[in-house]
Order: C-alpha cells, then sequence, then structure tokens
C-alpha cells in the first residue's frame, strides 16, 4: 500500500525514510509486511505498560469513521506531528494510506507548527502541543488557519479550551485507548460542557461501578469495559468523570481527581495532581501534590485562598505536598505516586 508524505507518492521503507525519516519507515514496512497485525503498547498509565497485537483490519475501520467524519480525501492534506512509535502515529499514517491523503511530516516536538510551510485541513496534537502552539504569534496563525483539529494523549485543560473557542479551527477532544485502536468518540471543544459522541456505530453503557462499557461493532473485539467513570447522557453520548482506580472516598463522598484538578488548572503553574491518602477520620483525605521546590509560605496562602473560591467545601485538599520530580509512564504520563 502506498503512501504520500510531503506530496511524494512512497512504494517501499527506502523512499519513506528518505522522503520523511526511519521511525515512518519502519511503520510503513511493518504495515506492509504480510502479518495481520502491528505491535504496540499501552500507555502505563494504570499499570505497567504492554505490549499488544494491533490488528490491521481493525486499524483500517478506525481510520474509515475518522476520515468519513472530517471527510478526509485524497485531496486532503494531514499534519503529522506525533510519533508513529505510538498509536496516535501510526493511525495518522493508516488514515492517510486509505484515503490517498498528503502526510506532511514534522518531527515530533513541543511547537511542530514553527517549520511547517503549509497549512493542512486535518492535524492531531496533544495538549502541551497546542498550548505551546497558541503562545506564539506565527504559530497561532498557523494553527488558526488549520481546518480540523483532534486533541489526544492528556485532558484539556478548561483554559485551553476557553483559548481555542477565540480561533476559527474546528477543534475536538478525542476519547479512547491503544485497545480500541485510537479514539471512538469526540467531544467538540467549540462549545462549553459538550459530551463526547460516539464515532460511526459505538454505543455505550455503563456497568454497576458507574464505569463506561463501550461497544464497537466496527471491531474484531466488540465490547471493551472501562475504569472511567461516566454520566451517561444516552447510548451514543457520556460525560468523563475520571478513572474509577483515582476515585477517593472521603467521608462517604466521592471525589473525581480529574474533576478537581481541571477546576484549579489556573491556579498553579506547576505541573501537580490530587489524590487519596489515608486519614482515621475520613478514611481518606484529599491531598494536592506539586512538582518541585516548596512553596513560600505566603504564596501556600494565596493557593489555598484561590481554591476556596473554586472549589466547594469538601473538594478542597487538606493537606499540600511537593515533589522534587513526578514519575513517568514511558509515554511521558504523570504516575500518581507520591513516593520519589
Amino acid at each position: 500500500m502506498e503512501i504520500r508524505l510531503n506530496g511524494i507518492v512512497c512504494r517501499s521503507a527506502d523512499e519513506c525514510a528518505e522522503v520523511a525519516n526511519e521511525e515512518i519507515a519502519r511503520f510503513y514496512c511493518e504495515w506492509n509486511n504480510t502479518l495481520p497485525y502491528v505491535l504496540g503498547r499501552t500507555s502505563g498509565s494504570t499499570g505497567n505498560p504492554k505490549e499488544i497485537k494491533l490488528i490491521k483490519a481493525d486499524m483500517e475501520a478506525s481510520a474509515r469513521l475518522t476520515n468519513e467524519f472530517f471527510g478526509i480525501t485524497d485531496e486532503t492534506t494531514m499534519l503529522l506531528c506525533l510519533s508513529p512509535s505510538y498509536i496516535a502515529g501510526k493511525m495518522m499514517m493508516v488514515r492517510a494510506m486509505i484515503s490517498g491523503a498528503d502526510l506532511q511530516v514534522v518531527s515530533p516536538s513541543s511547537s511542530p507548527l514553527s517549520s511547517l510551510k503549509r497549512i493542512p485541513d486535518f492535524a492531531a496534537m496533544v495538549p502541551m502541543q497546542v498550548q505551546c502552539s497558541l503562545n506564539e504569534s506565527e504559530t497561532r496563525e498557523k494553527l488558526a488557519g488549520i481546518g480540523s483539529l483532534i486533541i489526544g494523549g492528556a485532558p484539556v485543560t478548561p483554559a485551553l479550551e476557553t483559548s481555542l473557542q477565540t480561533l476559527p479551527v474546528k477543534c475536538y477532544a478525542t476519547y479512547g485507548m491503544t485497545e480500541t485502536v485510537s479514539h471512538i468518540a469526540l467531544r467538540d471543544l467549540g462549545f462549553t460542557d459538550t459530551p463526547y459522541q460516539a464515532l460511526g456505530e459505538v454505543t455505550f453503557e455503563i456497568d454497576d461501578r458507574g464505569c463506561l462499557i463501550i461497544n464497537t461493532p466496527h471491531l474484531s473485539c466488540s465490547r471493551f469495559v472501562t475504569n472511567d467513570e461516566v454520566r451517561l447522557k444516552d447510548a451514543r453520548r457520556f460525560h468523563w468523570l475520571g478513572r474509577h482506580d483515582n476515585v477517593v472516598n472521603s467521608g462517604g463522598v466521592k471525589l473525581f481527581p480529574e474533576e478537581i484538578e481541571q477546576k484549579i488548572s489556573e491556579c498553579i503553574k506547576r505541573r501537580y495532581f490530587v489524590m487519596g491518602k489515608p486519614d482515621l477520620r475520613l478514611g481518606e483525605k484529599l491531598v494536592l501534590i506539586i512538582e518541585g521546590e516548596e512553596m513560600p509560605p505566603d504564596e501556600i496562602l494565596r493557593l489555598q485562598s484561590d481554591m476556596e473560591r473554586i472549589l466547594i467545601p469538601y473538594q478542597r485538599p487538606k493537606e499540600i505536598l511537593f515533589i522534587s520530580r513526578f514519575k513517568e509512564t514511558y509515554s511521558g504520563k504523570v504516575i500518581r505516586d507520591i513516593q520519589e
């Protein structure tokens, strides 16, 4: 199967390497071998990352859902600024191969638009790349010119969401995982508090924990039980609340760390997370963990005051701790652990 890279049709790994890079060439070679699968890795967010086999037919089916939703054809230009070592980068290449779209390749970086000559119709980025692109006038203008942008890999903060609403680009947060072969739902960031909407014929249920069950008739595995607690609007839409593994039960009140982290995102400039810590009276108490050196007392008081203004009483952290450097998964996601 051929692929168009930077305007040039490539029919071999050597041609891909010459036009783009060795990483692109390796995946192209793997995709075009005789095996029915390619190898991928889970993120490691909730345990050790593991190698899994991604069925090529599933990847094609997933790519078709995205191509159909965004109208991606052989006349479309797409941006690849993510590594094909990960599922997001692999799927951009598959979408290009089955549609005939022109895939513009730039080296993965925090500001992938800085060296871009031609503005793409479609792009996929992580929140950090989007934020960095917004920070400079030149890259902000390029970002505004993109037709459609999907954002995944980490939550989109309320501040970033608000910033994107000032631009004409259509932006969507993605929901999916390696096991579902990229995203199976999208959230339109042009409106406040919109739910995730299923793609294709995907439908949703919840189990007795309140966790999402995904029905995926387009994949070889047609049902996935997740650890994501959601508020289900109907069989096709949901609001994400947080990971079941992270939920804190404090004095009988169920707290979702991810929801609280979103609310205080404008208060803290460093990396941070909240989690439960054993407590004799409450069972678990909510604590805020901030990366880096301990703040001066006056800054801590100011932060506590800001959080009191934003959070309802039972959502307010009972303690603030500092860790010099957070642990991360192989893909850069923060591991919620207070042990350095």
